[in-house]
């Protein structure tokens, strides 16, 4: 779970309460569309308890390798870095790949270090704690790092700064994030946060739009992405006026480009909203905050024009993920004030509802096949189930699709690749969180072993259905 997901939990917390009943329509389950089983493949750990893979970050590539962090079996420090680490376990970057999970090396000495991203090519990058004292925070010092043919190479900070994390990397070695420099700023507590990319070993950083400040700051989620043609993009102070109804200057999504610099996409006329995610199309989607201010929606951007998505009715939504067909898949509030899981695709929003029994649900990613994975929950999400959704819904329950009586209940499914492979999070019976993946037993995946071929129907009682958006 990254840093911007407990801020989301916080925020459908607080609409939760908005929340009130719905009746669901009849459904023809006569014409129930059938699914596929799915191998479950529990990644495990490196002797500890959990293992885990980060929320709206590519840690599934289209090989099936799939990134992220588990638990040793050796007591974490006192002053673990807090940012993105801080378990009881000091932790390890993980590489699953054909079987086999490799664990990654982190920084000289007993050092936590975690994926949040593998590219195509199977590089992976992240981060990993260093043995030096941050003297700002009193925490250990965590560096963006890159994992190439298994060796770690530390890509540093900015101006001597103690902080960076890298956030994605693509095919060519160019790695993306954000880094602290030294220099003195009220807005993050410490000194000014940059979007940095790094190539060919120098960290570059890639500047502002006008303000202090440029990467994770002043946003209500987001990372900073890049795709395989180097642009990057995530949000930043434009000023350094403090606006009385956000808290902070004002912050727009920004796209940067090897040969136009950072362009300033705008905002769907708030004065606060952040890039999420791209396609190699150069597609942009993300989140804007309307006139006034009061409410956000889901915004598209491309070739200089950004569209406002709408939402299911609600007050506010957002974007998080564009495949490569051009598809949207988000979140957003419908009438009722439930959040719900939504698809965009060709200037329709289509609402993919909820599984029985729960209030709430999140997309986490969509393929160029049109299949949305994610999890339905109660509006606190602690109770979560992992979906499916494909050939135009219900939505199913991906623990309905794994062979009967798995040790593990599916919470959440954060990726799914191009060939229908899908990676997430199980929890076990004691309680204790494992990465997972789910192989299709479908055509592209003849002869694995333990693959159920028959077909299984849809276990959902929601249609997803389309719904006029509502700017």
């Amino acid at each position: 779970m990254n840093a911007m997901t407990s801020l989301l939990t916080r925020l459908l917390i607080s609409f939760s309460a908005l929340a009130v009943p719905i009746s669901l329509a009849a459904q023809d389950y006569a014409n129930k569309p059938r699914h596929h089983h799915y191998k479950l493949i529990d990644l495990g750990a490196f002797g500890g308890p959990t293992s885990f893979t980060q929320d709206e970050l590519q840690v599934l590539n289209h090989r099936g390798m799939v990134a992220g962090s588990a638990d040793t079996s050796v007591p974490n420090h006192p002053n673990s870095c807090i940012i993105f680490c801080g378990g009881a376990f000091i932790a390890h970057a993980f590489l699953w790949s054909k079987g086999v999970l490799h664990e990654l090396r982190s920084l000289p000495g007993s050092n936590t270090s975690n994926a949040n991203w593998i590219s195509d090519s199977g590089l992976v990058a992240g981060f990993s704690e260093t043995e030096a004292i941050d003297p700002l925070l009193g925490m250990r010092e965590e560096h963006a790092v890159l994992w190439k043919d298994g060796e770690i190479i530390d890509l540093g900070t900015l101006e001597g700064g103690h902080e960076s994390v890298a956030f994605t990397v693509n095919s060519r070695g160019q790695v993306a994030g954000a880094a602290f420099n030294t220099v003195p700023d009220p807005f993050t507590g410490g000194t000014q946060m940059r979007t940095f990319l790094w190539e060919n070993g120098v960290m570059r950083d890639l500047g502002t739009l006008g303000g202090p400040d440029a990467g994770i700051v002043g946003s209500f989620k987001g990372n900073v992405e890049m795709n395989e043609r180097g642009q990057v993009v995530a949000c930043s102070f434009t000023n350094s006026t403090i606006n009385p109804v956000t808290g902070t200057p004002t912050v727009d999504p920004f796209l940067w480009d090897k040969e136009q610099g950072m362009i300033d996409l705008g905002t769907l006329g708030g004065t606060s909203g952040c890039a999420i995610y791209l396609n190699n199309r150069g597609q942009v989607v993300g989140y804007s905050n309307v006139s006034g201010d009061l409410f956000f929606h889901p915004f598209l951007w491309e070739r200089g024009e950004m569209k406002d998505l709408g939402t299911l009715g609600g007050s506010f939504g957002f974007a998080n993920w564009i495949s490569e067909a051009g598809e949207v898949a988000g979140t957003a509030l419908n009438e009722g004030g439930q959040l719900h899981p939504f698809l965009w695709r060709n200037g329709v929003m289509t609402d993919l509802g909820l599984l029985p029994g729960d209030s709430c649900s999140q997309s986490q990613a969509v393929n160029s096949k049109g299949q949305m994975v994610g999890e339905s929950a109660s509006c606190d999400f602690i109770r979560q189930r992992a979906f499916l959704w494909e050939n135009g819904g219900p939505m199913v329950d991906l623990n309905t699709l794994i062979p009967p009586g798995s040790k593990l209940q599916l919470r959440q499914a954060i990726n799914i690749n191009d060939r229908g492979e899908i990676s997430g999070v199980g929890v076990l019976f004691n309680g204790d969180q494992h990465a997972v993946l789910l192989i299709p037993c479908d055509e592209d995946h003849p002869d694995v072993e333990g693959c159920d071929y028959s077909m299984v129907g849809g276990d959902a009682r929601t249609r997803a259905r389309p719904a006029a958006a509502r700017p």
